[in-house]
């Protein structure tokens, strides 16, 4: 079947609207009608529940991980996987009795996540970020089945998700496949069965993103969604893709390709049923018009907007996108957005733009081409999550008949470095389901401008009266023509790339360290207080010996306490 053409689309969605132009009913707190091939599922859904299979607790949810082990379960041929990291158990010992079986398994993984925990010896797991050790903590006692604080071989070999896939001799390789030392990062989250299945979702396959962290019972896993497809047309696109991530071997000639060093596809467009459903893989060259790439896709759809927008979002950092929502909400339409709250009230989150809020940096700096909504809503905010849970969703939900979701968060590291997938699906059962969960979320969310942050506002406007001058700028019709006033102290390239590492929010959340003893000069002169001569002073000391620890990096002349803390969680060895 040949993908729709665009102009099918708009003749869908005339009719759509037509049909869904009457005024929608609330939504009921039963459950939801499912279409038959496509089939939507909330880790945090109030109308449904599971015993959590690890912490023997009955919760409230759609078990997804579950669902992933029962479509293995079905597969007769083939299974592809493309998942940025996979820690639970159960889907490894399903995908290891398939291979048995006699199905082709192959599995992706982003190299970060591509090494079995049970391997670290104490001296490495001393020398992670506190991010990764508390992640490693959390792996140890999944992995620690009688609780005694050591790793048996038995436990290992039980527990370790991917030591079950090694013992079952599963092809697996991850983002070094092509002889680089990695891509910007492989974010999938997908799975492919027989040809025809498709399983995509914003959940990695781990504890903390489906179920919860085993060390706060009260955690549900972060908010996450997940997608079941049955279209063979679909899953064509989506084995392409992964096809282009395993190339054809593990050497210096491989064919693997990541990143943008695959080739641009548009976005395809094919029907499921009665749905439409448009699929585009990230990432696109910055050299491709933003328009044709993922996050021009995701923008053209809000602007289909005539009444309603509503956004769950990991995080939202791509000032294209928000400056294009500004006209869209003043046409009329109800906007109203959720973002996590480790990234929303961030100076790069474009929640505070829609909010009328500017924040600079620790330097009193601001971003180039930040503008602050004139007319802030104030309908934007933070859910209120249970106690280690993160707001992992990467959705919007348009006049309650299209929605946007995937892997790819709303950010430019996502639209031009990373291996991501973006779905749009027009129809309104799918839509009920995400809607649902917004309404869930948005009930207790708090919104508006939080004291704390509109007191940093005052506080950054007395101080740094560049923000005052910006602001100014905002309003004049040449700002539109230029990027940044000279009294905004624009920034040079080496802190554009700092300030942009920090946007994507890839180092504190999801992103990779860069390594020391591989990265190149320019690569460490985007580290924050890293310039010119320190990076030199870093290739010379490793050059001698390679760089094991932060004590190491300390004895290198110039490297000052206040200069590790800010490295720590952005760079590995």
């Amino acid at each position: 079947m040949k993908p729709l053409s665009f102009s099918l689309l708009l003749m869908a969605l005339s009719l759509s609207a037509c049909q869904t132009a009457q005024p929608q009913p609330l939504l009921s707190p039963a459950p939801l009608p499912q279409m038959e091939r496509l089939r939507v599922y909330m880790n945090q859904r109030e109308m449904a529940s599971y015993s959590d299979p690890y912490r023997s607790q009955q919760r409230a949810g759609d078990d997804l991980e579950q669902v992933i082990i029962e479509a293995i379960a079905t597969a007769q041929s083939t299974i592809d996987v493309a998942v940025q990291e996979i820690r639970l158990p159960r889907i490894a010992v399903a995908l290891a009795e398939r291979h048995q079986a006699g199905v082709k398994v192959r599995v992706m993984l982003e190299n970060i996540y591509a090494r079995p925990y049970s391997q670290y010896t104490p001296e490495q797991i001393a020398q992670l970020p506190q991010r990764e050790q508390d992640r490693y903590a959390e792996a140890h006692r999944l992995i620690d089945l009688d609780g005694d604080g050591s790793l048996s071989p038995t436990e290992i070999e039980q527990r370790d998700a991917l030591v079950i896939l090694d013992r079952a001799q599963i092809p697996r390789r991850d983002d070094t496949a092509d002889g680089s030392a990695g891509s910007n990062l492989m974010h999938h989250k997908f799975m492919v069965v027989d040809g025809r299945t498709v399983i995509s979702t914003s959940a990695n396959w781990t504890m903390s993103d489906i179920h919860g962290d085993i060390k706060t019972p009260k955690s549900r896993g972060n908010a996450n969604n997940l997608l079941k497809i049955d279209s063979p047309e679909l899953a064509n696109l989506f084995t392409q893709e992964f096809n282009f991530l395993w190339g054809n071997g593990l050497n210096k000639r491989s064919s693997s390709r990541f990143g943008i060093q695959k080739p641009h596809r548009p976005a395809q467009l094919l029907k499921v049923e009665d749905a439409l459903v448009q699929v585009q893989f990230s990432p696109s060259r910055r050299a491709i018009p933003w328009e044709q790439s993922s996050n021009g896709l995701i923008g053209r759809t809000l602007q289909r907007a005539q009444e309603q927008i509503d956004l769950a979002l990991f995080v939202f950092s791509d000032q294209k996108l928000v400056n294009l929502l500004e006209p869209v909400q003043q046409s009329g339409v109800e906007l109203r957005a959720l973002i996590d709250p480790g990234f929303a009230f961030r100076p790069y989150s474009e929640g505070l733009d829609m909010l009328g809020i500017t924040l600079a940096d620790q330097d009193c700096r601001l971003e180039a081409g930040n503008r602050p909504w004139q007319q802030p809503i104030y309908s934007v905010g933070v859910p209120r999550l249970p106690p280690g849970d993160l707001l992992h969703h990467k959705f919007g939900v348009i006049d309650r008949r299209i929605v946007i979701t995937g892997s790819h968060n709303w950010t430019e590291a996502a639209n031009h470095g990373n291996d991501e997938t973006v779905l749009v699906i027009y129809h309104p059962v799918v839509a009920a389901h995400f809607q649902q969960e917004f309404e869930r979320l948005y009930r207790d969310a708090v919104v508006g401008v939080p004291p704390a942050i509109r007191k940093k506002a005052d506080q950054q406007r007395r101080e740094c009266p560049q923000i005052l001058t910006r602001a100014a700028a905002t309003r004049s019709p040449e700002f539109a023509k230029r990027t940044a006033s000279s009294a905004a102290r624009p920034l040079t390239q080496t802190q554009a790339q700092k300030r942009g590492a920090a946007k994507s929010g890839k180092s504190l959340f999801e992103g990779k360290p860069l390594n020391l003893n591989t990265a190149t000069q320019k690569e460490l002169e985007s580290l924050p207080g890293i310039g010119p001569k320190l990076a030199q002073r870093i290739i010379a000391a490793r050059q001698k010996r390679p760089l094991r620890s932060l004590q190491d990096l300390q004895r290198i002349p110039g490297i000052s306490p206040q200069t590790l803390k800010r490295l720590e969680g952005n760079i590995t060895w």
